[in-house]
């Protein structure tokens, strides 16, 4: 009977061990603050953790360092407050609405525009289910037909990077209802697997049936319309945004930094086919539009930087003659012949690696040339919804050289104590607030 108890009582301390090891592993600690939760939910990234500061050793010797090359100036009297602690005082927001107005200043509230869609947003009494929704009226483009302020407009819905045009104020509270509130959120956990699109159950729907929300919270990319909606929608063609706060009726500064700031981001991009005017639809790239009041003005110049994630995309075998992976094989082909322009692939999660158009391999993503299996990566197919937000103050012109090479090609920033004032990480579950 001896034996029999020695391996019982190993058994149960093995068994023990190995439940406090559990124990230890799911109960936070102080450390753990930066690493999202098990059960999906985000947390609050301390100062330092939310995103990546650039390495010298990593990023190059100069990766920290004010463009020598740059000879746009702010004016001599730009002043702005350096002494204030930035980080972590954002208000939180779940999703950020756009509204095309062609312009680049505003009423000062722009909800107080009268007959606008910002005023119905304001006014309409509907808000928003899944959390605040960030209003900014923008320089994007308007339809040819519109003329007055009650035309219906376009909008940029962000995180998800769609665009939804035929917006009008009386159709506000039906956007809401069907467009944004089923969107995905700041916190929604970033899905860096393409959903899945096969041709779903249409018995009695019609081909603009809106589509049934995944287990993730998202919809895919192109969000659809109901059979009752007004709107057209498509996803946004770009990788990354900048946003500029140019609003001179609520300060003066930023509408002499934001102009300058486009300048100086355009000549850096420009040489890695990156850049995209408001007119420019070609997939990828780098979008800059001008918005209204963002809070801060003393901080001038304030940016938003959007990032979408990449994801893996399956390809669909065709059921004529099951040649899916030949399929792939062939489309990775072209993607290698087409990879002699700037590949716009960078890390998601801010870690290091090369940027498209900084020395990387042509046709590869992150280094790597894509695979012939069944889930490949491309530059086109592969741009998932937003994961990142960078929002960035007191930027000046000879910043945005590395802006462009290492925060928003690589997710990294420079100048985090000084700069950055939040932001969120879809990918790894954490936000400034």
């Amino acid at each position: 009977m001896a034996p029999f108890s020695t391996n019982r009582h190993r058994m149960t301390a093995s068994f023990s061990s190995a439940l406090k090891r559990g124990r230890a592993f799911l109960t936070p600690t102080n450390s753990s603050t930066a690493i999202p939760r098990l059960d999906g939910s985000f947390s609050k990234a301390p100062e330092g953790k939310l995103f990546h500061k650039v390495d010298p050793a990593l990023d190059g010797e100069d990766c920290d360092h004010d463009c020598e090359s740059c000879s746009i100036k702010y004016p001599a009297k730009f002043k702005i407050d350096e002494d204030d602690k930035l980080y972590g005082h954002v208000n939180a927001w779940a999703t950020h609405m756009l509204v095309a107005t062609g312009k680049t200043d505003w009423v000062r509230d722009v909800s107080d525009e009268k007959g606008s869609v910002m005023e119905a947003v304001r006014d309409c009494g509907v808000e928003p289910s899944n959390g605040k929704l960030m209003l900014s009226a923008s320089n994007m483009p308007l339809p040819h037909e519109h003329q007055s302020p009650s035309d219906p407009t376009t909008i940029l819905l962000l995180p998800s990077f769609t665009i939804i045009e035929n917006v009008s104020p009386s159709t506000v509270p039906n956007l809401i209802k069907h467009h944004i509130d089923p969107a995905p959120t700041s916190t929604t956990p970033f899905a860096s697997q393409s959903p899945d699109l096969s041709p779903p159950n249409i018995s009695g729907l019609s081909l603009n049936a809106a589509p049934p929300i995944q287990s993730n919270g998202t919809s895919p990319s192109p969000i659809l319309s109901t059979p009752s909606s007004p709107f057209t929608t498509r996803p946004c063609p770009h990788k990354y945004l900048i946003l500029l706060c140019s609003q001179k009726t609520r300060d003066a500064r930023c509408g002499q930094s934001a102009p300058l700031l486009r300048r100086e981001f355009e000549r850096h991009l420009r040489p890695l086919g990156l850049y995209r005017d408001l007119h420019d639809e070609r997939s990828g790239g780098v979008g800059i539009y001008f918005i209204s009041h963002v809070g801060g003005h003393k901080y001038s110049a304030n940016l938003m930087i959007y990032r979408r994630g990449e994801v893996a995309v399956r390809d669909e075998v065709d059921p004529m003659n099951g040649n899916g992976s030949q399929q792939a094989s062939h489309e990775n082909t072209q993607d290698q012949v087409r990879g002699n322009r700037a590949v716009e692939t960078g890390p998601i999660d801010g870690s290091n690696g090369t940027a498209g158009g900084e020395g990387s391999q042509a046709g590869t993503v992150n280094g790597q040339m894509p695979s012939s299996g069944h889930e490949r990566e491309t530059n086109s197919e592969g741009m998932g919804e937003g994961n990142q937000c960078i929002w960035l103050a007191r930027v000046r012109p000879e910043d945005c050289e590395g802006i462009v090479k290492h925060t928003i090609l690589k997710g990294k920033v420079i100048k985090p104590e000084r700069q950055l004032r939040g932001g969120f990480d879809r990918q790894r579950g954490l936000v400034s607030w």
